[in-house]
C-alpha cells in the first residue's frame, strides 16, 4: 500500500506569503509611528513658543530606506540638537571661561549675527566703552554713557552740553541661569512605543485581507 500526502495550499508558498505580509506590515508602522512621533515633537516645540523654525528642524527616515523588512525601524531626530535638547533637560548654563553671563537688556539691541548680543560686539558697534557696575543685591552691571535713541537703545551722545546723556545699564552679568524646561520629549516617545505593537498587528490583518 502507498500513501501519499497532498497539501493544499502550497505550504512554502502560504509561509512565503504570510512572511511577505509581515514584512510590509512592520514596515508600514515604523513609518507611521516615526511619522506621529515627528509630529508630536514638532507640535510640542510650537506650543511652547519656540517657533516654527525649531519645530521643522525635527526629521524623521524610515529603515531600509526602500523596501520592506521585519526588522524595519524608524529614527525621529532633530537637526538643532543642543537647542532641543537644552529645553527638553532645563540644564543650568555657566560661562565658558568661569566668569560672568551676560545677559542683554533691552538697551543693548539685538546681535546682526542671530541670537543675544555679546559685549564686545556691543562696543565695537555703538562705539561706547562698557562700565561694570558691582551690586551686592542682585546681578552686577554692564553700562555705558550715552543717550537712548528713539528705540530705546544706548548710542553715542552728540550734545556737547551733555543734555539727554544717562548712564545705561547694557547687560546683567549672572553667574549662571537656569534654562526653563519647556520640552518633555520623552514622554512622545514612550507612546509611540506603546503603540507600535497594535499598528503592526493593524497593519498585517490590512495586508492579509488584500490577499
Amino acid at each position: 500500500m502507498r500513501l501519499g500526502l497532498d497539501i493544499s495550499p502550497d505550504l512554502v508558498s502560504v509561509m512565503a506569503a504570510e512572511i511577505k505580509a509581515g514584512e510590509k506590515a512592520v514596515s508600514a508602522a515604523m513609518r507611521e509611528a516615526g511619522s506621529d512621533l515627528k509630529s508630536a515633537w514638532r507640535g510640542q516645540i510650537t506650543q511652547a513658543g519656540l517657533g516654527r523654525r525649531l519645530a521643522n528642524s525635527i526629521r524623521s527616515q524610515t529603515y531600509p530606506r526602500s523596501g520592506e523588512s521585519l526588522k524595519a525601524a524608524a529614527l525621529v531626530w532633530s537637526k538643532a540638537p543642543i537647542i532641543v535638547g537644552a529645553h527638553d533637560t532645563g540644564p543650568s548654563i555657566r560661562s565658558k571661561n568661569g566668569f560672568w553671563l551676560a545677559i542683554p537688556l533691552p538697551a543693548a539691541g539685538k546681535s546682526l549675527r542671530g541670537g543675544r548680543i555679546t559685549p564686545g560686539e556691543w562696543e565695537r558697534r555703538r562705539g561706547l566703552r562698557l562700565r561694570f557696575v558691582y551690586r551686592r543685591m542682585g546681578p552686577s552691571l554692564l553700562v555705558a554713557e550715552g543717550r537712548l535713541n528713539t528705540k530705546g537703545q544706548a548710542v553715542v551722545s552728540r550734545s556737547k552740553t551733555g543734555r539727554g546723556k544717562v548712564t545705561a545699564p547694557i547687560f546683567l552679568l549672572v553667574p549662571q541661569v537656569k534654562l526653563p524646561k519647556r520640552l518633555n520629549l520623552d514622554r512622545d516617545v514612550e507612546r509611540a512605543l506603546e503603540r507600535v505593537p497594535g499598528l503592526v498587528v493593524a497593519k498585517w490583518v490590512e495586508e492579509k485581507a488584500r490577499r
